[in-house]
């Protein structure tokens, strides 16, 4: 299997896993933001996500960067900042 080792495909790829986390977890998104608990709520699914982004990146691209982690904060959170929150 070849690893992605270009930095745009690194970048689409945690964005389309974020997208698919994004579209899939709606409830449980809404009720972390809500509960301040976002990353507690979903650590079984954002785990599956890194470890699907890891297992297709090379590693050394991935030590140097953090898309996967970029990508969950604009994909996942920002898009909801109409959410009422007690941390915003």
């Amino acid at each position: 299997m070849n690893l992605i080792k270009d930095r745009e495909a690194a970048k689409r790829l945690a964005r389309a896993i974020a997208s698919d986390l994004a579209l899939y977890n709606e409830a449980k998104i809404q009720q972390g933001i809500e509960e301040d608990s976002f990353f507690q709520i979903l650590s079984k699914e954002l785990e599956e996500g890194r470890a699907h982004y890891d297992g297709k990146v090379d590693p050394e691209l991935r030590n140097e960067t953090n898309f996967y982690d970029l990508a969950v904060v604009d994909i996942i959170i920002k898009r909801k900042g109409h959410i009422r929150s007690k941390i915003w």
